[in-house]
């Protein structure tokens, strides 16, 4: 974007300096003429680059909120993991202490 905006800066101390000159010239009339077409091309390309810049800081930003939301649910589902493991373990040391219970009362 900085060549756009030194390009338009060039372009206007052109046009600056050509006003300020005899305009009698046809010449002279014809490059402030074309300088002036390529100005209004640059503004309109400037324009779109600077459209484009937003869209893809909002998709940017939209895209980080979504990574954001899968690494927590992803921290969650961790977090479960643990917790559903852990109480196997509680539930595997139980039935332990049951069987252990029914084997002393059988004998």
């Amino acid at each position: 974007m900085n060549s756009i905006d030194e390009k338009e800066k060039k372009l206007n101390t052109a046009l600056e300096e050509l006003n300020n000159l005899d305009l009698s010239n046809p010449e002279l009339q014809k490059n402030i003429e074309n300088l002036s077409a390529k100005q209004n091309q640059l503004e309109i390309e400037k324009i779109q680059i600077e459209e484009k810049y937003k869209s893809l800081l909002e998709e940017h930003e939209n895209l980080s909120k979504k990574l954001e939301d899968l690494k927590s649910k992803e921290k969650l589902e961790e977090r479960k993991q643990i917790e559903f493991s852990e109480k196997i373990d509680e539930l595997n040391q139980e039935t332990d202490t049951l069987l252990d219970e029914i084997d002393k009362w059988q004998m």
